[in-house]
Parts: structure tokens; sequence; C-alpha cells
């Protein structure tokens, strides 16, 4: 379910309640002296009414409806309508000087995949800004420095790259927060979810998208912990991150690689942030990531091991025969994707990245 908040017509210009007033005033051929008498309201308070220098009050509205017969939720609702759409066109001409921030972040994309609302107008720099704000839930641009302070610091300590954008990663990361807060889970249970990896290792070999990834995320959300799947956003260079919100772990994926190995270790190395670091922390997995703490190393050899076995891995490396034969049948022996096994001596260079590719799962967003 997309949480969207739909454009809504906010007006260029401003109709007082008093240009209302006068109009019903034509239209009964009354006077402002003559309402004046009929309600015990000054002429003064009338006329600045009318002129737009003082509002309608709730007792105002009251004697308007007795006098000009139309109830006082009308005046009122007026009088509501016009002082929000005068502070919403202040407030426009003052974030103005922010329109440009909007520039930082791939709001093209973000509409495409549904998480903003199309721009009626490209060029609207204020619409995309407010769809954004909306977003993100925060009242300025200003609010977002806030908020994603740290997700700058980790993103320019771990990325490798220029190309990399934190204001990308945190729309992404907004984004699994939305779909996050969708998740019904009860409290996190660290044992539950240790035993759930085992269920969770067995699914490697699904290759049906629609069938494995609402197991997935329910045999996640078993144990308290939510799993969600975002699309990867441009200049992000992500495959994964997690941390805690409101008391619960949330560990968010992308499908970056779009082969199964990376995705299940990807998902295994999370599993270890969950389950052994803190839960103040945010971690993100970076391609080509640099400065890489203890917990990220330790959560490397997590992956490996609950994918594999290393007593089993040990034994198989040794052999120095890796046919296609070979890896099928050592596959079959640990319960595990061939493909995942083919990673696995990828990136340890036992075997040419070229080599054993077809035997890995792809998976692609429908």
């Amino acid at each position: 379910m997309d949480n969207m908040t739909t454009n809504q017509f906010h007006p260029d210009y401003l109709v007082t309640p008093g240009e209302i007033l006068e109009e019903y005033l034509e239209s009964f051929g009354m006077s402002q002296a003559e309402l004046s008498r009929r309600t015990g309201l000054t002429q003064k308070t009338v006329n600045e009414i009318i002129k737009g220098k003082a509002p309608i009050s709730y007792g105002t509205a009251i004697k308007l409806e007795r006098v000009l017969n139309r109830p006082a939720h009308f005046w009122v609702s007026l009088e509501s309508n016009y002082q929000e759409d005068r502070i919403r066109q202040q407030e426009r001409e003052h974030l103005k000087a922010d329109a440009e921030w909007v520039s930082a972040f791939p709001v093209k994309k973000m509409a495409e995949f549904g998480w903003l609302p199309k721009a009626k107008d490209k060029k609207d720099k204020y619409e995309q800004l407010e769809s954004l704000l909306n977003f993100f839930g925060i009242a300025s641009p200003k609010q977002w420095d806030t908020v994603w302070d740290d997700c700058r610091a980790i993103t320019y300590r771990q990325s490798a790259r220029n190309a990399v954008s934190c204001e990308a990663i945190s729309a992404w990361l907004r984004r699994g927060e939305l779909e996050a807060r969708q998740v019904d889970c009860p409290k996190y249970d660290s044992k539950a979810f240790r035993d759930a990896l085992g269920e969770a290792r067995a699914l490697t070999l699904e290759a049906n998208m629609s069938f494995l990834i609402p197991c997935w995320v329910e045999l996640c959300a078993r144990v308290g912990v939510i799993l969600v799947f975002v699309r990867e956003l441009p200049r992000t260079g992500v495959y994964g991150a997690t941390r805690w919100i409101d008391g619960k772990p949330i560990i968010q994926l992308t499908l970056r690689g779009k082969s199964h190995d990376q995705l299940w270790f990807t998902f295994f190395h999370e599993a270890c942030h969950v389950i052994k670091h803190g839960r103040k922390s945010v971690f993100l997995e970076l391609e080509d990531a640099q400065d890489r703490s203890a917990e990220e190393d330790e959560a490397d050899i997590f992956a490996q091991d609950h994918l594999i076995p290393r007593s089993s891995w040990d034994k198989f490396v040794k052999q120095d025969s890796f046919t296609y034969s070979d890896i099928q049948q050592f596959s079959s022996f640990v319960e595990i994707a061939a493909g995942i096994v083919v990673g696995r001596l990828q990136h340890e260079r036992l075997i040419p990245f070229n080599l054993g590719n077809d035997m890995k799962i792809r998976y692609i967003w429908e």
C-alpha cells in the first residue's frame, strides 16, 4: 500500500470571507449599516470583515446565520479555508528559496515507482518540494538535515564513490520505513529468529518470487523481524540495510545484482546485525564500501557460515575440483541452491566470475 499524499488544489489568489459576505449583502439589498443594526456588530467591525481586516469569529458566524439564513458553519468554514490558504501562500513564498533542494533527489524515479504523486507541472519545483516534504514527513528541508543527519554521515563514511547520493539513500530508507509500518508482527524474539534462519535457508531453492517473498516476509514477521523489499534508486549502490524503529528490527533489501547468491548473503548479513549488534545503529551495505567496521566483517562471516557450514566448505574446497557435477553434488549435500555455492567460489576466486552463472537464480521486480 503506497503512503502518498494526493495533490490538492491550492489557489494562487485569495477570496476573503468578507468578499463573500459583501455579495450576500448585495443579493439581499442590505447595507453594511443595516447588517450592523440587525447583528449588533459595530459598523466598524462589519466594514473591517468585508475589507478582510478582521476575521469572522464563531460568535459573528452565529449572528450572520440568523440574519442571512446561512448556517454558522458556512461562515466559519469560509474563514478557516481563507486563513489556511493565506498561510499556505505565505509558506509557498518562504519555501521558494528551497525549491532547488528537490534537485538532489531522484523525484522522477520516485514518481515512476509510485512513491510520489506524478507532477502536474514538471517545471514546478514547489509542487515537487511539497510532495517530497510529505513523503519524508517533515515541515521543511531544514528538518531533513536534522532527521537524516546520521544517514549523511554513514553514507559519506562508507561510500568509496562520489556517485552515491545520501539524499537518494535517505529516500530509499524512508520508503522502507513507510512499508514497514504496514507489517504487523509481535515483539522481537532473538532465539526464535535464530531458529527461523534455518527455515529461511531452505527458501534459497525457491525461484518463484511471487511465492518466495510472501513466505520470507511472513517467516520473519512471525518472530518479530520486519523484512521489506524496496526497489533501488539511482545513485544508491545499496544492497541492504538494518535498523531498529520503535523497538522493532527492520531488514530492508533491494535486488541489486539480481542473483540469489548476493540477495541471500545480504539477508544473512543483515540478520547478524539484528542478532548481535546495537539497536541504535543504522547499517548500510553499499557497493564498494570502504571504512568497514568490525561489525561488518563479523556479519560477513555470519552470513557465510549460515549459508554454508564452515566445516563442510573447508572439506569441499580442499578437493580443488569445481566442475558442475561437483558443485551440484555439494549443494545437494549441504541442502542449498547451487548458485549460492557458485557465488561463494567466485567470491573466493576459486573459479572465474564468468563460470557457473547459469546455475544462479535471477530475480527481477514484477
